[in-house]
C-alpha cells in the first residue's frame, strides 16, 4: 500500500458556497494537463480561473445575482463534459469555459431549484418535493416525491438505453424512475445527501451508484431494472459528520480510481479498494470547516494529482502530492537540506503586503464612520451573516448533533432550553462552556455560554433529550463582527425525539396498541403526528392512508404509526412510547377542539421483552460505573505497593484500561439514570393503563434496580 504524503496549499476565497457547485474542468489536451476550476457561490457569482505561478488567473467572472445552488458540468453523451451549467433560483443558465452563455432557462417552477444534473441534451432538477426532467428545455416528465428530494442523479444513457434517473430522498431511500413512474425503491441505512456515479462512469455496466448519508455512512448500489444489489456499505463507527459530496480520482496512483469524502465536519477522506473491492481508509485530512465540494485533478502544477476542495466559507484549497517544503543535495558533504519552495515563499510575502493593505483600510474606514456617527448621528447598521447549521439524531448514541457554521469566526453562542437536555461531550469541540443558573419553574433548564476560540467558525455540540418531554432549544450565534449582532436559531425536541424512521418492521414482537377514531381529516391527524415524531415530511403524503415505521435509536423498540382520515391506530411494544402517544395526541385534538374515542389494547407479554431489550445496556452501566467507583482505590493501592501481581485478573485490568473507561464514563453523563427512569416509566405506564396509581412503589422498584438481576426486575413488574 502505498503511503500517501499530502498537503494543505489555499489557493482563493470566494463567497458561502451550498454543496456540488465547484468543478473541475477536463484539461485542455495532453500537453497541458493543468485544470480550470470553476466555482459558483450564494452571492450569485460564477468564476472559472487557473493557478498560474501560485497565483489565480480568472478565465472569467459574471456578475452578482440571485445565490446559485448547483453547478453541473455537460456535454455531448459519452464525451467530453466542458459546459457549465448553474441552477438558482427558478432559471438554469449555462456557459462555455470561455464564460459565453449559451443558455437562461426559466423554468417557471413553483419551488427553487435545489439539485440538478445534466446528461446530454437531458435536464434534471429537483425543488424540494418537485422532480422534473427536460429535453432540449422542453418539459418531459414530472414526479412528486413522497418526501425532501436532496440530490439527483441519471445513469449514463450511452450504457442504458432507458433515462433512469434516481433521487436521494430524505426518508431513507432512493427513488428510481422510469418517465413520470417509480419504478421502485432502494433502502439506505440513513437519510441520502449526495450521489455520485461510481468510477464516474457507472462502473462496467454503467449502473453502479455511490450514495453518502446525513448521518456520516457511504454505500455503493447497483441499479438494475427489476431490484437493487448493494455492493458494500461504509458505516461510521468513529461518528464523523455527514457526507455532503464524494468524487472519484486516482490519487494514490495505483490504476484504480479511488473514493474521495468530504464531511460536514471539515474532514476528508480518500478509500481505496482491496481485492474484493471494498473501500479501505488511506488517508483523511481535517479542515476547519465543512467542504462542500470535493474533485481529484491536476490544478497548481503538472505531475502532481490533488483534490481541490470547496468549504462551506469560500475557501478554494488543494490538497495536493507535490511537497511544499523540498529537499535539495550539499554536493561538498553529500547531505541535503529542506528549503521551502520559491513560489510558496513568493506567495506568502504577496499575503503578507494584502494583510498590511487590508489593516491600513480597516483604520481609514473605522475613522471614517466615527467621524460620520459623530457628525449626523448615523445608526449603525446591522450586519448580515449566514449560519450553515444541522440538528441530526445520531443512532449510534442516541444523541442529536447541533453543528452551527459561520462564515466568519464566532465569538459565542448561547444555548436555551425550556426542557430538560443533556449536553454530551465532544471531542472536537474545543470551545470554553459555562452554565448559568435557570429556574425549571419558569420553563428554563438550561442556559450554557460557549466561549469559541480566535478563527473557529464551526461548534459541534451533542445534546440527549428526554422522551416525553417536548419543547424547544434556541441557540443565539454572536459573531466577531463590528457592530456585535447576533441571529437565533430554534429547534424542536418532540415528544418521541429518539426515534428513527425505519423501512423494516418486525411483526413477531409483542405490541399494545393505540386506536383513535374521530371526526378529524388525514391533513390534521398528519400534522399531530410530525408534532410528536421526527423524520416525517411536512406535507401530508398523498393517499388515502398512511404507514409510517420508527425505531427507538436509545432501546431499539418499534413503532407502527397507520391513519387514515377519521382513523389512527399506533403500535409499540413499549407502553411508554404507547402512553406518550395517548397523552400528546389528545392534547393535540383538544387544542383543535376535536373529539376523540380513544381505545387501546396492552399485551402484558410486551413488559418482560422491552426489559430484555434494556437489560443488555442496563447491566453493561452498572458494571462500567462499578468498575469507575473502584479505580480511585485500586490506584492508592498500586502506590503503596510495589507488585499488584496479588490482585484478581479483573482488578489488574481495571487499573490498565482506568483512563479509557473514566474517559467513556464521563462521556456518558446521566445515562445511568436515564436507563433508571425509563424503566419507572414503563411500571407506572403499565399500571397507569389498569387504572392504578403504583408511584407510591417507586421507592421498592430503584431499590430493586440497585441490586439489579434481570428475573427478579421481571418478576416485581408481574407482581406489584
Amino acid at each position: 500500500m502505498m503511503e500517501l504524503s499530502l498537503s494543505r496549499v489555499d489557493y482563493i476565497q470566494v463567497g458561502v458556497t451550498a454543496p456540488k457547485t465547484m468543478r473541475l474542468l477536463p484539461p485542455a489536451g495532453k500537453k497541458d494537463p493543468i485544470q480550470k476550476i470553476a466555482i459558483a457561490d450564494q452571492d450569485g457569482v460564477l468564476q472559472c480561473f487557473n493557478m498560474k505561478k501560485a497565483e489565480p488567473v480568472h478565465a472569467f467572472k459574471t456578475l452578482p445575482g440571485q445565490k446559485i445552488s448547483r453547478m453541473e458540468l455537460g456535454g455531448p453523451v459519452g464525451g467530453v463534459r466542458e459546459k457549465i451549467f448553474v441552477a438558482s433560483g427558478a432559471e438554469v443558465r449555462g456557459y462555455t469555459k470561455k464564460g459565453k452563455q449559451f443558455l437562461g432557462f426559466d423554468t417557471n417552477l413553483t419551488e427553487t431549484i435545489k439539485t440538478m444534473y445534466v446528461e446530454g441534451s437531458d435536464l434534471f432538477l429537483c425543488g424540494n418535493y418537485i422532480y422534473n426532467h427536460y429535453r432540449d428545455c422542453k418539459d418531459m416528465n414530472y414526479f412528486l416525491s413522497a418526501d425532501k428530494v436532496n440530490d439527483v442523479i441519471c445513469l449514463p444513457t450511452d450504457h442504458n438505453p432507458d433515462v433512469t434517473p434516481i433521487l436521494a430522498c430524505q426518508d431513507r431511500v432512493l427513488r428510481v424512475l422510469q418517465d413520470s413512474e417509480l419504478l421502485y425503491e432502494v433502502e439506505v441505512p440513513g437519510p441520502p445527501t449526495t450521489l455520485s456515479l461510481y468510477s464516474n462512469d457507472g462502473g462496467e455496466d454503467g449502473n453502479e451508484i455511490c450514495y453518502g448519508t446525513s448521518d456520516g455512512k457511504c454505500g455503493l448500489v447497483q441499479i438494475n431494472r427489476q431490484q437493487p444489489i448493494h455492493r458494500w456499505e461504509l458505516g461510521n463507527e468513529k461518528r464523523n459528520g455527514g457526507v455532503l459530496c464524494i468524487d472519484n480520482y486516482d490519487i494514490t496512483a495505483d490504476g484504480v480510481l479511488d473514493l474521495i469524502v468530504g464531511r460536514d465536519d471539515g474532514l476528508v477522506e480518500i478509500y481505496g479498494y482491496d481485492e474484493a473491492d471494498e473501500p479501505v481508509l488511506r488517508h483523511s485530512h481535517q479542515c476547519s470547516e465543512s467542504v462542500t465540494s470535493v474533485q481529484g485533478g491536476v490544478v497548481a502544477s503538472a505531475g502532481y494529482d490533488e483534490i481541490v476542495c470547496a468549504t462551506y466559507a469560500g475557501w478554494v484549497l488543494g490538497i495536493t502530492t507535490e511537497p511544499q517544503i523540498k529537499e535539495q543535495s550539499n554536493t561538498p558533504g553529500g547531505t541535503t537540506q529542506s528549503y521551502v519552495d520559491k513560489a510558496v515563499h513568493q506567495k506568502i510575502g504577496t499575503l503578507k503586503q494584502e494583510l498590511e493593505d487590508l489593516q491600513q483600510k480597516v483604520v481609514r474606514e473605522r475613522e471614517r464612520y466615527q467621524t460620520t456617527a459623530h457628525n449626523k448621528k448615523a445608526i449603525s447598521a446591522v450586519p448580515h451573516f449566514n449560519i450553515n447549521d444541522k440538528f441530526i439524531l445520531s443512532r449510534e448514541d442516541a444523541s442529536y448533533t447541533l453543528s452551527l457554521e459561520v462564515q466568519m469566526a464566532i465569538d459565542n453562542v448561547l444555548l436555551q432550553s425550556d426542557v430538560p437536555i443533556d449536553l454530551l461531550d465532544v471531542d472536537k469541540n474545543s470551545a470554553v462552556v459555562s452554565y448559568s443558573a435557570c429556574n425549571p419553574e419558569e420553563g428554563n433548564f438550561l442556559l450554557a455560554t460557549y466561549r469559541c476560540q480566535a478563527n473557529m467558525t464551526r461548534l459541534e455540540l451533542k445534546i440527549r433529550s428526554i422522551e416525553g418531554q417536548y419543547g424547544t432549544v434556541q441557540a443565539y450565534v454572536t459573531p466577531r463582527l463590528q457592530p456585535k449582532t447576533c441571529q437565533v436559531r430554534q429547534y424542536h425536541i418532540k415528544p418521541l425525539s429518539l426515534h428513527q424512521r425505519t423501512h423494516n418492521f418486525d411483526e413477531n414482537r409483542h405490541y399494545n396498541s393505540l386506536i383513535l377514531t374521530g371526526n378529524f381529516s388525514l391533513a390534521e391527524i398528519h400534522s399531530w403526528v410530525c408534532f410528536c415524531l421526527p423524520e416525517l415530511p411536512e406535507r401530508t403524503p398523498a393517499g388515502d392512508s398512511v404507514s409510517f415505521h420508527f425505531l427507538s435509536s436509545f432501546l431499539d423498540t418499534m413503532l407502527d404509526c397507520s391513519y387514515k382520515k377519521g382513523e389512527g391506530i399506533f403500535r409499540s411494544d413499549n407502553i411508554s412510547t404507547i402512553s406518550i402517544l395517548k397523552d400528546v395526541l389528545s392534547k393535540e385534538a383538544t387544542r383543535k377542539k376535536i373529539h376523540l374515542n380513544i381505545n387501546y389494547e396492552i399485551n402484558d407479554a410486551s413488559i418482560p421483552y422491552t426489559l430484555q431489550l434494556i437489560h443488555p445496556k442496563l447491566e453493561y452501566q452498572l458494571l462500567l460505573a462499578k468498575k469507575v467507583q473502584l479505580i480511585d482505590a485500586l490506584k492508592e493501592l498500586q502506590v503503596h505497593e510495589q507488585d499488584i501481581s496479588f490482585m484478581s485478573p479483573e482488578y489488574q485490568q481495571i487499573l490498565k484500561d482506568a483512563d479509557k473507561l473514566q474517559e467513556e464514563y464521563k462521556k456518558q453523563p446521566c445515562h445511568l439514570e436515564r436507563l433508571y427512569g425509563m424503566i419507572t416509566d414503563l411500571f407506572i405506564d403499565k399500571y397507569k393503563f389498569k387504572g392504578q396509581n403504583v408511584k407510591s412503589r417507586v421507592p421498592h422498584l430503584l431499590e430493586v434496580l440497585d441490586n439489579y438481576e434481570l428475573q427478579g426486575l421481571i418478576e416485581f413488574f408481574q407482581t406489584s
